[in-house]
């Protein structure tokens, strides 16, 4: 139970009394301050207000008269004959515009017969009146009684009626239409009924039903009405009203002692609100409850109104939730509490209206906030569904309030409240000093949890921790659980506890949230545990253990060279993390480029020799910087070596890797790292790979070495041969004797016909040791191969000479003089010559028949043809070679006997084109004439007959 006199009073109502129209306009209804001006320009309502009820937008009052009046926003009144006599009951729907009334048509005793229900549709008129739907006796049965309440169903299948003797009707279905609804006596009682309400919960409609003594409920959409008995103590009529969903839609009933709420099925909580109570009333939140302090007996109700005195009456609005008292004022006499267009509309017995206006949220909130209520404030704004904005604010007064008054305890928990809205240096400032850290940690707090902090913001929450060495509380921060509620940038908290030195803590930031490269930088740099850092790299996926090698490799190798190593080798060949889990598949077999780490090695050769040897063996197809690495190292190594044996077998190595044909494509790089640790053996064996011949021949020459100068020219001689007249030279122009070396190359030049005679004799000209017996027998041998090249070439011009001055002396014979055909066989069947046949010069003869079943063209012999075709095409072929100069000069440079190719190309008519340009026309012509004559002589063969 809640005592009412502890709770606040305020003035949350402005209280007016409502002016008549100025006009028909249909202005809005005004209203004056009761101190105004001359009462006749207040609204006054036509006097014997018997009844009043609300909805749709007007204002509803029946009359003694029997008459129902209307009065909507614009306070034009207007009304029409409802009943003859009187209207003692109204109910008008809040969703649809249809009126419920109870009078009396006719004067009498009996109110069995005197007492009418009516039901009004105002949306369809009759005669300018509203149309009556439907009229039925108010009392069912026999036994008289009188109307004492009503109420209505918003769904217009449910109507309940009330009866001073105790009994409650129900109307089940369409109430505006006879034949659809169904009347049936739901309750009987011993004390007369002063409230009735219907409650929708779902599909369930349930009908409170309360009188002076008790208070029960129906289920009534159901069979059989269950009913439930709540409790002993009753009300008086209009004590009862039905809340907003605000208040879980709860039976109200206002008892002289308390104000009790229930719901369906139980009571619930009780207000020690004391004071007879006339009216209750629900409005928008707030409890309104007229009173009056003279104890009157509920019954009396139903004796005699006129017997009421005209006491001073007291018109309460409570609001439940906040638990104050929005408004109190004095009236006399009200007749009822009517709520429409936002506001109360209060009326009185000398028929003056008085409006309650709410005031504003703002202005109310205001008015708390001169009293310092901001937990009031706080919780009537909720009520009232301020926004989150107006609510910060509110937190953000109450929170520098409590600051100025020196709470700063509860100051900080209302700036919490305001994360989100408020900046959040707003209240730093306010709690930077050292005495008040724990209040800023709290804020910090809350502000990460909601993931509002920035990098700041966590800087400054660390530094805290650190300040007041709370390691709990920081551990508690950063040990979470899953990502999902990490509320600060981790980062700059592995920033934070570094530089404050809190190292264990930063490095467990560090690995859980994979910040690899803060974790390395605090093992390398500030604890120096080189062992962890590089097992911690070892556990890495392949990408993020490959870059950190990259990065941190070289301290690595200064430090602990060897295990260092080792992890090298097995990224670069077959990389698998150390712990199981840790990597995908993905990563799993992933190899990195061997020749990136070299640089890490730069001041440690033994095991950059080690890595480089064992990647050369585990992975053939290592990079060329790694073969090109061990190289030079081996050639170092061998360049600096002391010891004979070791300095072999450094030796050795060098031209093992040499001749393992890595250095293919990068001949000229090897070269010269054997030329800088002058490595002679290497220079020697690349000149040979590289068929620089020229190059080797060189060497030896700067050495003197005479037998190696012969072998070079053995060796290659054949693929240059030009090494043999180098050699040559060379030994003409040395002053030691070299007849050995000399006959030697004399020899092969002679075999291979290298170099003219006149140029062997000029060559070794110079040489002054050289005598003439050194080239007699050369000599000797090529004169006696020239003489016998001599006589074989005349005695085949003299042979020509014959041949050509026959063919010459044929043709002349076949031009001049007749041929005689003496032929007696056919050439191809060789049976005997028959007319018709064909002759040929050539000599052969052939029957008709066979010669045109046998012969490819009329104008050739069948016989001669397969010879002069091939004739013809040696011919075709000279003539296309004649423009052939680059394979003319190709087979003159590689031809042992120049002069011969020449002869040749002559004989082709290659040079043809150049006599004929310089010969005068003559000459052009007779040149023609032959070339003729040879054509013919070769064809020499013409059709006969």
């Amino acid at each position: 139970m809640a005592a009412y006199l502890q709770w606040r009073r305020f003035v949350f109502f402005d209280k007016e009394l409502v002016k008549e129209p100025l006009g028909n306009d249909g202005a809005a209804p005004t209203a004056a301050p009761a101190s105004g001006p001359a009462v006749s320009k207040f609204l006054c309502l036509p006097p014997g207000i018997t009844v009043c009820d609300s909805g749709r937008g007007s204002l509803v009052f029946g009359d003694m008269e029997g008459q129902i009046w209307f009065l909507p926003r614009s306070l034009q009144l207007t009304g029409f004959q409802a009943y003859k006599l009187r209207v003692t009951h109204l109910y008008q729907l809040k969703q649809h515009n249809i009126l419920a009334s109870v009078g009396e048509d006719e004067e009498g005793i009996n109110p069995l017969v005197c007492s009418q229900v009516k039901i009004w549709n105002l949306e369809k008129r009759d005669g300018g009146n509203p149309l009556c739907t439907r009229i039925f006796p108010a009392i069912p049965g026999t036994e008289p009684t009188v109307v004492s309440c009503l109420t209505v169903h918003e769904n217009l299948n449910f109507m309940a009626i009330g009866f001073t003797d105790g009994s409650v009707t129900l109307n089940k279905g369409d109430i505006t239409r006879d034949r659809h609804s169904k009347t049936q006596i739901l309750h009987k009682g011993n004390y007369p009924v002063t409230g009735l309400a219907f409650r929708q919960a779902g599909k369930t409609t349930h009908l409170f039903v309360v009188t002076t003594e008790n208070v029960q409920s129906y289920i009534v959409s159901g069979k059989d009405y269950p009913r439930v008995e709540l409790d002993t103590h009753g009300c008086g009529l209009r004590c009862s009203a039905l809340s907003d969903p605000s208040q879980d839609l709860q039976f109200i009933v206002a008892g002289d002692e308390c104000v009790y709420l229930y719901q369906p099925d139980e009571r619930g909580p009780c207000f020690a609100f004391e004071g007879h109570k006339l009216i209750a009333h629900w409005f928008r939140g707030y409890l309104v409850i007229v009173s009056r302090d003279r104890k009157v007996s509920p019954k009396s109700e139903f004796t005699s109104r006129d017997s009421q005195s005209s006491d001073k009456q007291i018109l309460n609005i409570y609001d439940l939730c906040n638990k104050f008292i929005a408004y109190s004022a004095v009236f006399e006499d009200v007749v009822d509490v009517l709520a429409e267009w936002g506001s109360l509309y209060v009326l009185t017995r000398d028929g003056r209206v008085h409006a309650l206006q709410e005031k504003d949220t703002q202005t109310k909130l205001e008015m708390l906030f001169k009293k310092n209520l901001f937990e009031m404030a706080i919780n009537l704004a909720k009520s009232q569904h301020l926004d989150s904005d107006g609510l910060a604010q509110i937190f953000m007064q109450y929170g520098d309030h409590l600051y100025s008054k020196g709470n700063h305890d509860g100051a900080v928990q209302q700036y919490i409240r305001t994360i989100g809205k408020l900046e959040p240096s707003y209240v730093i400032r306010k709690f930077l000093d050292a005495q008040r850290i724990h209040n800023l940690t709290a804020y910090l707090q809350t502000l990460h949890r909601q993931s509002l902090a920035n990098a700041d913001h966590t800087t400054l929450l660390l530094n805290c921790y650190t300040k007041l060495k709370d390691s709990s509380k920081l551990e508690e921060f950063i040990k979470t659980k899953s990502e999902s509620e990490v509320h600060f940038d981790v980062e700059t908290a592995i920033k934070v506890l570094r530089q404050a030195g809190y190292y264990s803590h930063a490095l467990y930031l560090a690995e859980n949230h994979a910040h690899h490269e803060w974790y390395l930088k605090i093992q390398l740099e500030d604890i120096k545990n080189y062992q962890e850092a590089l097992r911690y790299i070892g556990k890495l996926p392949f990408e993020q253990a490959e870059s950190n090698m990259k990065r941190y490799g070289k301290i690595l190798m200064h430090h602990i060279p060897e295990q260092t190593t080792q992890l090298l080798k097995g990224l670069c060949t077959d990389y698998r993390p150390s712990l199981e889990g840790r990597g995908d598949r993905e990563t799993l077999g992933c190899r990195a480029n061997s020749e990136e780490f070299i640089p890490i090695f730069a001041n440690n050769p033994r095991e950059l020799k080690a890595f480089l040897e064992h990647m050369s063996e585990v992975q053939p197809d290592s990079p060329q910087g790694i073969y090109d690495t061990l190289l030079e190292l081996r050639l170092q190594n061998w360049a600096h070596e002391k010891d004979p044996q070791v300095k072999e077998k450094l030796h050795a190595e060098a031209i093992s890797l040499l001749k393992s044909g890595r250095f293919c494509d990068v001949f000229d790089k090897a070269l010269v790292l054997c030329q800088m640790h002058d490595f002679q053996d290497g220079v020697l064996y690349l000149y040979e790979q590289g068929k620089l011949f020229q190059q080797i021949m060189h060497y030896h020459v700067q050495h003197e070495q005479y037998r190696q100068v012969v072998a070079v020219c053995e060796r290659h001689g054949e693929q240059e041969p030009c090494l043999w007249e180098q050699a040559l030279s060379y030994f003409a122009r040395k002053e030691e004797d070299c007849k050995e070396y000399v006959a030697a190359v004399l020899k092969h030049i002679e075999n291979k016909n290298l170099m003219p005679p006149l140029l062997v004799v000029q060559t070794l000209a110079h040489n002054s040791t050289a005598t003439l017996s050194v080239i007699r027998d050369y000599l000797v041998q090529k004169l006696q191969k020239q003489s016998q090249q001599i006589a074989q070439d005349e005695l085949r011009v003299r042979r020509y000479r014959e041949e050509t001055t026959r063919i010459r002396q044929e043709i002349q014979e076949l031009k001049a003089s007749p041929k005689i055909f003496q032929k007696t066989k056919c050439s191809i069947c060789n049976s005997a010559l028959e007319l018709p046949s064909v002759h040929f010069l050539c000599g052969h003869s052939f029957h008709q028949h066979c010669f045109e079943s046998y012969s490819e063209s009329d104008a050739d012999c069948p016989t001669c043809l397969p010879e002069n075709r091939k004739v013809m095409d040696m011919i075709r072929a000279q003539e296309q070679k004649r423009d052939l100069h680059d394979q003319f000069q190709h087979q003159l440079k590689c031809s042992s006997d120049s002069f011969s190719v020449i002869a040749d190309y002559f004989g082709r008519g290659v040079f043809n084109k150049l006599t004929l340009l310089t010969d005068p026309p003559a000459a052009r012509l007779t040149a023609s004439l032959e070339a003729g004559l040879q054509r013919d002589l070769l064809m020499h063969s013409r059709r006969g007959t």
